[in-house]
């Protein structure tokens, strides 16, 4: 039998017990997150316990090793072999730590869904957090809007430290150093590109980023009657400072208050030529009690059932956040069809980011809010210059917040266990030099960094938002290279159904970059846009 065709018929044996099984999953994992109970809770983990244990067969490993290097001659099956070859890799553990990785990471996702703090005298949604961060005077309450938005760490800090020290565990049984190293091994990522481009954009940003942090901390102190030196994280605009306040440059939550968000993002797409009322149709986006607060994407069973949930408020955010999240559903619906099962996923996670973060920024694009948001032309025309300085402040702010998360994730992978590492230290540590803010008293042994989901659910996950941003910026240079627009331009649509969508995991991510865009992905595109 030729190497191709043993490879066939592996592919084909792998994806028949694959396939369903994985569907099977992800329409658990969708159900628990939608209506939080213990019934889901447990069908989802028993799902996500069989799909770990049928990728840790380990002879199914060696086979898949043994025709790769039987020298495939189909350039599509070779990938798939590897694509299968790398998800099996990474789980070949012993079926206790494997089952107590499911668990914990069930039991933190259940509490991120529906913890609520308690704080000044009420308990707290996040979209209330978040309503009051954006927009209060009130010091009291921001506070305790603020304090209550960290309780979630304290409650899930011990289960998350307990699954980085099983993750690692495993990793080095498999003869990485750490977790951290293994998930962009097998992510195909290099850790010392990565960085190296984090350094880069750290330095590029450093000044900028400190002026416009000056300019904001002298709004946010005459806003509220102190100085500089008073001014505390519950003064900006979110929990983390991710996001760039509005004395940065512009309110845009008036142009969007009233709107039908829903209604907006399918326009935008419709005028792409890429239909996702379908999309829409199966998705939840009301927030309620006992809902996941959050917002994802989720491709259910890679043949066209893909759904987004959210918790819609009319703001500008959530309009961002939905063009966003269809972002990855336009991309999850673009796969070819004709593709192997095994590819039929998008390149990269930092390629499907890239696509949400393009479509995300349309929310601070004047030709945007004028055509498809039914801004008048002239009040567009005359928001033009603001709202390009609001969409800078906002990358300045958000890379900054990312160059955070990257460093302290790759810390607490590498530094747990070893004397001295303290987490709750090394978080402010890692915000007062990124993001220039100042520790509150009393918070020297707050978990205050576990507050922060991705760190439990999404591991070694963040880097793709700061690649993702550079990747969407070389693709939004293409695209205006090319004469396109991101709105009411099907030519766009067709250009990134082929180049970028249509291709899946077919392509290496980098190989793909470099063909759709013509050059490897780097900072450049992202610094002459946001920076220089």
């Amino acid at each position: 039998m030729s190497a191709d065709a043993r490879a066939a018929m592996l592919v084909d044996r792998l994806t028949a017990e694959l396939a369903p099984l994985e569907r099977e999953a992800s329409e658990a994992w969708w159900k628990s997150n939608v209506e939080a109970s213990e019934q889901a809770e447990a069908r989802r983990i028993e799902l996500e316990q069989r799909v770990s244990d049928r990728y840790a067969v380990a002879a199914d490993l060696a086979e898949l090793e043994e025709v790769a290097r039987g020298g495939i001659g189909d350039p599509l099956l070779a990938r798939s072999v590897e694509v299968l070859r790398l998800s099996f890799a990474g789980e070949q553990l012993p079926v206790e730590q494997r089952s107590e990785m499911v668990r914990l990471g069930a039991e933190c996702d259940t509490v991120y869904a529906t913890f609520r703090g308690e704080a000044g005298g009420r308990r707290w949604t996040d979209n209330e957090v978040e309503q009051v961060l954006a927009a209060s005077d009130d010091i009291d309450e921001r506070e305790a809007a603020w304090l209550a938005s960290k309780q979630v760490g304290a409650a899930v800090a011990e289960r998350v430290l307990r699954l980085v020290e099983v993750r690692n565990t495993c990793a080095r049984q498999l003869g990485h150093a750490s977790f951290y190293a293994m998930a962009l091994a097998l992510g195909e990522l290099s850790e010392a590109r990565l960085f190296e481009l984090l350094d880069e954009l750290e330095q590029l940003t450093a000044e900028p980023f400190a002026q416009l942090k000056a300019g904001i901390d002298d709004r946010l102190a005459a806003r509220f009657g102190t100085t500089r030196d008073a001014l505390m994280p519950w003064h900006y605009a979110d929990a983390f400072f991710q996001e760039a306040p509005r004395e940065a440059a512009l309110d845009l939550d008036p142009l969007v208050a009233g709107r039908d968000l829903t209604a907006l993002t399918m326009a935008t797409y419709d005028g792409l030529g890429l239909p996702l009322r379908d999309v829409a149709d199966r998705s939840d986006l009301v927030g309620r009690e006992g809902k996941n607060q959050h917002a994802f994407c989720i491709n259910i069973d890679r043949g066209g059932d893909v759904r987004v949930l959210a918790n819609v408020v009319d703001n500008e955010r959530w309009a961002s956040t939905m063009l966003h999240e269809f972002g990855h559903a336009a991309y999850d619906v673009g796969l070819r069809p004709d593709l192997p099962w095994s590819l039929r996923i998008p390149a990269h996670s930092l390629t499907t980011e890239a696509v949400a973060q393009l479509f995300g920024r349309l929310s601070k694009d004047p030709g945007w809010l004028r055509d498809i948001a039914g801004v008048p032309a002239a009040d567009a025309e005359a928001l033009a210059g603001d709202v390009r300085a609001a969409l800078r402040a906002s990358m300045l702010v958000f890379a900054r917040w990312v160059l955070v998360m990257c460093h302290f994730e790759r810390d607490l992978y590498t530094e747990l266990g070893k004397p001295g590492f303290d987490p709750d230290a090394r978080w402010w540590e890692h915000v007062e030099r990124f993001q220039l803010l100042r520790r509150p008293p009393g918070r020297a042994d707050s978990p205050d960094w576990a507050a922060k989901l991705h760190l439990a659910l999404a591991p070694v996950y963040y880097q793709n938002y700061v690649l993702g941003e550079c990747l969407a910026s070389q693709l939004a240079a293409t695209v205006a290279q090319r004469g396109g627009r991101l709105y009411n331009d099907p030519a766009t649509g067709r250009w990134l159904g082929e180049h970028v969508f249509g291709p899946g995991a077919s392509l290496r991510w980098d190989h793909l970059v470099t063909r759709a865009t013509g050059s490897p992905l780097s900072a450049a595109a992202f610094v002459q846009e946001f920076v220089s």
